[in-house]
């Protein structure tokens, strides 16, 4: 964990990004909204906000207040670092998962984790970090084989469990406990490292159960809509996992069609090269549950 410094950023965002950046016309809530699309960034521009620097004592806990408090030039600087660094974005050979595909995950688990605390009256803040980092514990594990064990390969077998078996029986510790080890490590509180701890098994947590419930219920959703039309649909979560949400499992898979929906259009918004780069005001977060 303590190799990993940075999460790789999507090849994807980086670009639009810049070309934001560079346009003095562009405006702040844009660039908010494109940051929070890509989990490597979103990653270090909470990690500057709560740096000495800018934190003042006062901790950010959403990329909105940490723009807010870097501000725009320390931004352009942090996001041409993060374009210099492209070497970072590469597959996760370990896991068998693309780049592009680790960044659908992860923004579609912001997108299902956001979309769930308006169903649950959850912090949507909070929910949509959780949900755009769970899989870091994977990054850390991948940049780690890199080095130590090129040919390792685990395998999963889709949700809810993964990979957990294989990276028990060969690491002795799986992705989830890697993820909230390094989230510890870069200062992300508990209301968001335990539940990336406990996404496997949610009401084991002692303080963070509801939002793990929430991010399990988040990652079912993920895997619904990025599952390859004609392959095996994931099976629905245990009743029991959903409990502590007060979600039945049929409301669940309910919710599936507007999440598909959400990614379309944050998808559409990447590759276009005008206009703004997410119309908060045509789907803001609160209108979701209908």
């Amino acid at each position: 964990m303590r190799e990993l410094r940075h999460l790789p950023s999507a090849p994807k965002v980086l670009p639009r990004l810049k070309q934001l950046l560079s346009d003095t016309n562009s405006a702040m809530h844009e660039i908010v909204a494109l940051i929070r699309l890509d989990p490597g960034i979103a990653a270090r521009v909470l990690q500057i906000g709560n740096s000495a620097c800018f934190s003042k004592g006062v901790r950010c806990f959403t990329v909105e207040e940490a723009v807010n408090r870097v501000g725009y030039e320390q931004v352009f600087e942090l996001v041409s670092f993060a374009v210099a660094s492209q070497v970072l974005v590469r597959p996760l050979d370990a896991y068998g998962i693309e780049a592009d595909e680790l960044w659908k995950m992860s923004v579609v688990g912001a997108l299902a984790a956001e979309a769930l605390a308006v169903r649950t009256k959850q912090d949507c803040n909070v929910a949509y970090t959780v949900g755009l980092l769970h899989c870091v514990g994977m990054v850390a594990i991948d940049e780690w084989a890199l080095r130590h064990a090129p040919g390792l390969r685990l395998r999963t077998v889709g949700f809810p469990r993964e990979a957990v078996e294989h990276e028990r029986a060969l690491l002795g510790f799986t992705q989830a406990e890697t993820g909230c080890a390094l989230l510890k490590h870069w200062g992300f509180p508990a209301s968001i490292s335990e539940p990336v701890r406990w996404q496997y098994t949610p009401r084991a947590s002692a303080s963070q159960a509801r939002m793990a419930s929430l991010l399990l219920a988040a990652k079912w959703l993920r895997s619904e809509v990025c599952t390859p039309e004609g392959a095996p649909r994931p099976a629905l979560p245990d009743p029991q996992q959903l409990t502590l949400l007060g979600l039945a499992p049929a409301a669940l898979q309910a919710m599936a069609a507007t999440i598909s929906a959400r990614l379309k259009d944050v998808s559409s918004l990447l590759e276009t090269n005008n206009g703004p780069v997410v119309d908060r005001e045509r789907f803001p977060a609160q209108n979701w549950e209908e």
